[in-house]
């Protein structure tokens, strides 16, 4: 068994800077692509969740003794980000087709990465039982 877990070729912190990096950037055009006159703030929504997961992505990286606390954290956020895509249940009615999408981007970017983090967390587990600790 590898020490290093990955998901499709991706180790988990690197998953969560690509993920956070794409909700940022899917954030900001979404704000700039609304028809709405202002433009809402609330079309940033997934920007305001990827900031966070970008940035526990990167510290992660950066600060391997402490890489469970960010990617459990990362996993907090994720959980985040599916409950509030899941609003998409109640209220496909009223929804314009970019919110849709910011909604479903949202659920599946989230559950993806929680996926991840629970494979992750898993494989973790049985490499400290194979080496005894």
């Amino acid at each position: 068994m590898s020490d290093e877990f990955t998901f499709f070729g991706w180790s988990v912190p690197k998953l969560a800077r690509a993920d956070g990096g794409f909700l940022v950037l899917w954030g900001i055009a979404a704000y700039f692509l609304q028809s709405a006159d202002p433009p809402s703030i609330t079309a940033m929504i997934p920007a305001f969740l990827g900031a966070p997961l970008l940035v526990l992505g990167i510290l992660a990286s950066r600060n391997e003794a402490n890489l469970h606390h960010y990617m459990h954290a990362a996993m907090t956020v994720a959980l985040l980000m599916v409950l509030g895509g899941a609003r998409i249940i109640t209220g496909w009615d009223e929804m314009s087709n970019l919110t849709v999408a910011s909604h479903i981007v949202l659920i599946v970017t989230g559950a993806c990465f929680m996926a991840a983090g629970i494979m992750s967390f898993r494989h973790a587990r049985k490499l400290r039982e194979a080496s005894g600790e």
